[in-house]
């Protein structure tokens, strides 16, 4: 598949360096000189220029390409490149930053296909929305923290709050979320955990006992 990376920093490195070690075709646009160099030491193609801009962005290969990522620090930029690339028929996927409001969400949502919030997911969290945003298949993430899905019963405490307000312990996330029998996606601003959810969760190996107990009640604990 081919993919089209709008911005060479943190996530879009990263992102750009889990895809090609994937055997993805990966384009990368980016207008920091510094940024560019980084990127074409490490064997990407790189498009040097503006990623609002639909004349470069073309020079990226969007006639051909699956999807296309907005991942600047700069909302409108990211936003500018999906509208181009939703054009050409891509996959879009826009970065927001993590104090993104209801409302700007109620504004750009329908416009892409995908919300990613970096802070909270990582660039895996990125790449695998570029694939489709079926978080079931996302496997080894880092050597220091475990993957684990935790299942929400009935009367469990977290039930009625917002997942993106659930507090784990020991600074454990919940990166995907999915309702009975749905596929796991990046839970929107106001979802809310209902009994029968299913929730996954990033957290470090010794605490996972007790991000389950926090999650589902005491009762996870017998």
């Amino acid at each position: 598949m081919k993919f089209v990376i709008v911005g060479f920093g943190r996530v879009g490195m990263r992102t750009a360096r889990t895809l090609d070690s994937e055997g993805h075709e990966v384009a990368v646009v980016e207008n920091n000189r510094e940024k560019v160099e980084r990127a074409k030491e490490e064997g990407f193609e790189v498009i040097e220029g503006n990623g609002s801009t639909e004349r470069v962005l073309e020079q990226a290969g969007l006639d051909d390409a699956d999807a296309i990522a907005g991942l600047t620090g700069d909302l409108s930029t990211n936003f500018a490149a999906c509208v181009v690339g939703d054009a050409y028929g891509c996959r879009t996927v826009l970065r927001v930053s993590e104090d993104f409001s209801d409302e700007l969400y109620e504004k750009y949502a329908d416009s892409v296909d995908e919300i990613i919030y970096p802070e909270r997911l990582g660039a895996v969290g990125a790449k695998t929305a570029l694939l489709g945003g079926d978080f079931n298949v996302i496997a080894d993430i880092t050597e220091s923290l475990a993957l684990a899905s935790v299942e929400i019963p009935d009367g469990a405490p977290v039930i009625g709050d917002r997942v993106i307000e659930v507090e784990l312990p020991g600074g454990a996330r919940i990166y995907a979320h999915g309702r009975k029998d749905e596929s796991m996606s990046i839970p929107l601003p106001q979802t809310t955990i209902e009994a029968g959810d299913s929730v996954a969760i990033l957290a470090d190996p010794g605490i996972l006992t007790e991000v389950r107990t926090t999650l589902r009640g005491e009762s996870a604990a017998a």
